[in-house]
């Protein structure tokens, strides 16, 4: 019932009860009139059921009103009892209701029975529910992206990568860097990568090679002499990158290897590579370089976010339901998933609650306090 209906409610049973008032002073009056010019015993009856009756409804109206005002507008003592007393007993009203609901002994049995795992699960397995979660997430950090300040989400990067760079010795990451490298052996790939490539190109360039030996030949040696020596130098040279690309466990590898450790050693230690990184970091991130490309990247992430967040079938978006759907299905199976989760749920409610018991307690008391009577 909402509350135009139970004013109209309200407004029909005060007005059958002023309405019975009514007609019993008729009564009262008309029997009175009676009863001086007829001796009828029931007349008699009648006057003091009436009489009984609006004497009856007078103290009603009087007892209800004082609860509430002052009868009739008039200061009488012990009246308008509840504007008088609301404060105290809306403060009474939620110590009760703090004491005998809201004490850990009463809650204990209720939070101990939450069981949200399973509910969540059904709700999250379904793909109407996962669509709406993923909509009211994109329009949320849409909203959010909008009234973000491009400027000051550009500064605010800016300045913590400035932060972070600050102490970072450049030349110490870079010798960590291929030492990793040579840990994991995958230095090899690019020595076998760049002999291939070496071997091809003097094989390739043949012609070049006799005209470099030619040039530097005696004018008096023949130019078959010249071709022959040339032939020679360009087999051998691809011969020997040819074994370096093939064997593994070539001499010249290890060599290589050697040289790429005792260098990233180098960089490390030696205060010289330490100034040079300080020199290349500096001319990278001065301040004026530094906005620009924390610009460019805010810039570029916010664009793709918010294309990924408005298109219906982003990979985004499909990224999140898959993993949704998995989630929700790992919650239906997984027992140890769902008891983590409902022992969180119960362990936070519990403490919130216990927490925040005089706010309950406080907002009884406010609201009786500010009814109006």
């Amino acid at each position: 019932m909402n509350d135009e209906a139970k004013r109209k409610q309200l407004r029909k049973y005060k007005a059958f009860a002023t309405g019975l008032f009514v007609l019993m002073a008729i009564i009262f009056i008309v029997t009175t009139i009676l009863q001086k010019s007829n001796n009828s015993h029931w007349i008699g009856y009648v006057r003091a059921f009436a009489e009984a009756a609006m004497v009856g409804a007078l103290a009603d109206w009087f007892a209800v009103t004082a609860l509430f005002r002052h009868p009739l507008g008039l200061p009488i003592p012990h009246t308008n009892l509840i504007e008088n007393s609301k404060q105290r007993l809306g403060d009474n009203l939620g110590s009760f209701v703090v004491g005998n609901f809201l004490s850990p002994q009463n809650i204990r049995p209720y939070i101990q029975k939450l069981k949200v795992s399973n509910f969540v699960g059904e709700w999250l397995g379904k793909e109407k529910s996962q669509e709406i979660l993923i909509k009211n997430l994109s329009d949320i950090v849409l909203d959010i992206l909008n009234k973000l300040d491009d400027s000051t989400v550009s500064q605010f990067i800016s300045k913590k990568v400035a932060e972070m760079t600050d102490d970072i010795k450049l030349n110490k990451v870079v010798g960590n860097g291929i030492g990793y490298i040579l840990e994991k052996n995958d230095h090899q790939r690019i020595i076998t990568n760049l002999s291939k490539q070496i071997k091809e190109y003097i094989i390739e360039n043949d012609e070049m090679i006799q005209e470099r030996v030619k040039q530097g030949s005696y004018s008096f040696i023949p130019s078959f002499v010249d071709h022959k020596i040339a032939d020679k130098i360009a087999d051998g040279l691809s011969d020997f990158f040819k074994e370096i690309e093939e064997n593994p466990q070539h001499e010249v590898r290890g060599l290589i290897t050697q040289k790429i450790h005792e260098f990233s050693v180098d960089l490390k230690e030696d205060p010289k590579w330490d100034e040079e990184f300080k020199t290349i970091k500096n001319g990278l991130l001065k301040n004026d370089k530094l906005d620009e490309y924390s610009n460019d990247i805010w810039v570029s992430i916010k664009k793709t976010l918010m294309k990924e967040l408005q298109e219906e079938n982003s990979s985004l978006k499909n990224y999140l339901s898959k993993n949704l759907n998995e989630f929700a299905q790992n919650l239906k199976t997984d027992e140890n998933l769902q008891n983590k989760i409902d022992h969180w749920v119960r362990v936070t409610a519990y403490k919130y609650i216990l927490k925040n018991t005089h706010q309950f307690g406080n907002l009884i008391s406010t609201t009786v306090g500010n009814w109006q009577g």
